[in-house]
C-alpha cells in the first residue's frame, strides 16, 4: 500500500492494477480502497509448496495430507500461469513489481517468458523459494535487510529497506498521549502490547492468558490474539478496559497503539519489525521457528546481532511462560537498556524506502 501511494503520487495517469490470490481478494479490495478507490484489484489462483522447518525431509514426505496439498497446489500454479500470461497479453504492462508470495510465482513467471520488466522486493532476511526463483531473471531486487544477508547479485540489488505507511515514525510524548486517550487505555500505566500478526498466534496467545494476571501488574495490557481464537480468549480474559483490552484484529490504526506503547511483544515478520523500527520501539520477539525455511529465526538473528530486540525463545515459552514476564519486566525496569534498544531497532529505519521503491518501479519501464 505504501508503494501505491508513492506510485500514484509520481505517476498519477498511470494504470496500476493489483493482483493477488483469489483467497484474499475481498481482504485487498476493502484495504486497497484507503490508497486508491479506483485501483483495480484482480485475482488469480495459487499454490504453495508447504515446508516446515521444524520437520525432516522424510517426514514430510510421509505425511499424506501435506503430499496431496502440494500436488493439488502444483497445478494451481499452473492454472494462474496460464490467467497470468492471458491477462498479462491483454494488459501488457510496462513493468510488473511482486513481493514475495506464492501467488507472484505464476505472474513472475508469465512477466519473463512476455519480456515484461520485472522488479521483485524481499523483506525476510531469508529469501523463500519464490523470489529465489524470480530472481533469477528480475530486472532489479530490492531487500528489507543489508544486502549481506543475500546471495542475490549484486549489480542488480540494492538495499531499499521495508516500504511502510508513514504512519509509522516515532512518537513524541504529546503524540503518545493522544494515541492512548484514542485507544483508552490508562494513561499512568506502562503500555504492554502483543501481536501475533494478521492471523494471531495461539502459543503467545495461551501464553499471555495464563501469565495476564503477573503481566497486569506490570502495566496495561493489549492484546491483538486475531480472529480465530477470540471467541475463546473473550471467555478467558477480563472484559476492555483501561487496563486490558483484547481485539481480534486492527485494520486501522495499528501505529497509533504501537506508538503509544512502552513495549511491544510480537511474532519476527519482517515488515512489522520495520515498523517497530521506524516506531523506535523497545520490542521483544518472539519468532515463529517452524515457517518455512526458519526465516522468522533468521529475521530475529539480524536484530539480535545488532542489539536491538530482545527475544523469547517459543518453546521456551511453552515450557515456562513467566519468561514473558520476566522479560517484559526488565525492560521496564531498565530505562538505559529499553533506550539503547530503541535506539539500535531505530537505525533498521528507512523512511525513505516506499519512495526508492517507487522509483525503482518506474526506473525499469522501457
Amino acid at each position: 500500500m505504501a508503494v501505491l501511494k508513492e506510485l500514484r503520487e509520481k505517476k498519477p495517469q498511470a494504470d496500476i492494477r493489483f493482483w493477488c490470490d483469489t483467497k484474499f481478494a475481498p481482504q485487498a479490495r476493502s484495504l486497497m480502497e484507503h490508497v486508491d478507490p479506483d485501483l483495480r484489484v484482480d485475482s488469480i489462483v495459487s499454490g504453495k509448496l508447504r515446508r516446515y522447518h521444524h520437520l525432516t525431509i522424510v517426514r514430510q514426505l510421509l505425511w499424506p495430507r501435506l503430499v496431496l496439498l502440494n500436488v493439488r497446489d502444483s497445478f494451481l500454479v499452473g492454472l494462474g500461469f496460464l490467467q497470468s500470461f492471458a491477462k498479462l497479453i491483454i494488459w501488457r504492462p510496462d513493468v510488473v513489481f511482486t513481493k514475495g508470495g506464492y501467488v507472484c510465482l505464476p505472474v513472475g513467471l508469465a512477466a519473463k517468458i512476455l519480456g515484461i520488466p520485472l522488479v521483485i522486493h524481499d523483506s525476510d532476511a531469508h529469501p523463500g523459494l519464490t523470489n529465489r526463483i524470480l530472481s533469477k531473471w528480475a530486472a532489479a531486487i530490492a531487500t528489507g535487510a543489508p544486502l549481506e544477508y543475500y546471495d542475490y547479485p549484486k549489480d542488480r540489488s540494492r538495499y531499499i529497506g521495508i516500504p511502510i505507511a508513514s504512519d509509522f515514525h516515532p512518537f513524541s510524548t504529546h503524540e503518545r498521549t493522544v494515541a492512548r486517550q484514542e485507544w483508552e487505555v490508562n494513561l499512568d500505566d506502562p503500555l504492554i502490547v502483543i501481536t501475533g500478526g494478521g492471523l494471531g498466534a495461539q502459543r503467545i496467545n495461551d501464553a499471555v492468558v495464563e501469565v495476564l494476571p503477573k503481566l497486569l501488574e506490570l502495566g496495561s495490557v493489549v492484546l491483538v490474539a486475531g480472529s480465530a481464537q477470540y471467541d475463546e480468549l473473550t471467555a478467558l480474559t477480563p472484559p476492555n478496559s483501561t487496563h486490558f483490552q483484547l481485539h481480534p484484529f486492527i485494520s486501522v490504526g495499528m501505529a497509533s497503539l504501537l506508538g503509544g506503547a512502552d513495549v511491544v511483544i510480537t511474532r519476527a515478520g519482517a515488515t512489522t519489525i520495520l515498523e517497530l523500527a521506524a516506531l523506535a520501539k523497545p520490542t521483544i520477539l518472539i519468532p515463529n521457528g517452524k515457517l518455512t525455511g526458519g526465516h522468522q529465526l533468521k529475521n530475529a538473528q539480524v536484530y539480535l546481532d545488532a542489539k536491538a530486540v530482545e527475544i523469547v525463545d517459543e518453546d521456551e515459552m511453552v515450557g515456562d511462560s513467566k519468561v514473558l514476564v520476566r522479560t517484559v519486566k526488565e525492560l521496564l525496569g531498565d530505562t538505559l537498556k529499553a533506550s539503547n534498544l530503541s535506539k539500535n531497532l531505530s537505525e533498521f529505519a528507512r523512511p525513505h524506502a516506499a519512495a526508492d521503491m517507487a522509483d525503482m518501479i518506474i526506473g525499469m519501464v522501457r
